[in-house]
């Protein structure tokens, strides 16, 4: 009995740090994308891997920071701009203090007043 529930203690800790792995390697490569402005290649990745920045925005942080604000330090206004758009509205009023680029700003500001 014990080595079956060893076996399935290491299958699950095994199962968890792949999945954590993965998750880290996602991160990178949309802070990657979002730090060189690249938004097709944003775009591509987030459909080949069927993610939805509405869904990954809150667990995925660049730097400390979340994505949008991530992209307004590094002046990235197209990748900013997709993700501003994605984003449901309340989200967007939640995190507009964080936005220190203009154009993201504005950006903003349409998302929530229209």
């Amino acid at each position: 009995m014990k080595n079956i529930l060893l076996a399935i203690s290491f299958a699950l800790l095994a199962t968890t740090y792949s999945a954590n792995v993965q998750a880290q390697n996602v991160a990178k490569s949309l802070c990657e994308y979002v730090s060189v402005d690249d938004k097709s290649r944003l775009r591509s990745f987030l459909k080949s891997n069927k993610l939805k920045i509405r869904n990954i925005f809150d667990g995925v942080q660049c730097n400390g920071q979340n994505l949008v604000a991530f992209a307004s330090q590094n002046n990235a206004i197209k990748t900013g701009t997709l993700m501003l758009g994605k984003l449901p509205k309340a989200k967007v009023a939640g995190i507009l203090t964080t936005i220190t680029s203009p154009e993201l700003t504005a950006a903003a500001q349409k998302r929530i007043n229209g």
